[in-house]
């Protein structure tokens, strides 16, 4: 089983959500540029999503670069679906068992 960073998992629920590309997925999870397109890429890798460009003349219609959209895949879905039982399972502390105060000489 995968084990997914925060980020990572952000990422995941956003593509999994429909949210299909990069600057998209930024607003979504509140993310910078600079851990969503990286997270996008291990998800990839790992098989979590796929992704694939827009044809060049539709972006070109908008007078903007193509952009790349990401899908999630069923093992994403799964890995995802794991991740989040995983975090609900976790319950809220209420009191907090704590270290004493470490006092400085």
């Amino acid at each position: 089983m995968k084990h997914l960073s925060v980020a990572a998992l952000s990422v995941l629920h956003a593509v999994a959500r429909g949210t299909a590309h990069g600057f998209d997925i930024i607003d979504a999870t509140g993310l910078p540029g600079g851990t969503v397109y990286p997270a996008l890429s291990r998800l990839e890798r790992d098989g979590l999503v796929s992704s694939n460009w827009e044809p060049v003349e539709a972006a070109r219609a908008e007078g903007r670069p193509p952009r790349r959209n990401y899908l999630v895949t069923r093992f994403g879905v799964k890995t995802l679906n794991d991740a989040l039982e995983r975090i609900h399972a976790m319950k809220p502390i209420r009191r907090a068992v704590t270290a004493p105060a470490r006092t400085r000489q």
